[in-house]
């Protein structure tokens, strides 16, 4: 009977020494691996902006048919707008 449960605290104790080696592993890797996704994500930002920068000209081009119309009847409202409006009431202020 002894053991047994010589045997039985043995195979315990291997196992929560496992378990704290397999925790600390698990808790290393997943700080180097937070790491990795920090650095990884600004470089991707960087990288993804200046490709946005370079890519932006190209973008407006290829509106530009699109865009001139609207932008025309947009200036066509807004003169429309601005010349249907009555002047601005300026008040004086009261002289003493």
């Amino acid at each position: 009977m002894l053991v047994l449960t010589s045997l039985v605290v043995l195979f315990a104790g291997f196992w929560l020494a496992f378990a704290l080696v397999g925790a600390m592993l698990k808790l290393v890797f997943g700080i180097i691996g937070g790491v990795f996704h920090i650095v990884a994500s600004l470089v991707g930002a960087v990288v993804g902006g200046v490709l946005m920068l370079a890519i932006a000209p190209v973008v407006v081009l290829a509106l530009l048919p699109v865009l001139l119309p609207v932008a025309l009847l947009v200036g066509l409202v807004w003169l429309v707008a601005r010349a249907s409006r009555k002047p601005d009431v300026v008040v004086m202020p009261a002289s003493r």
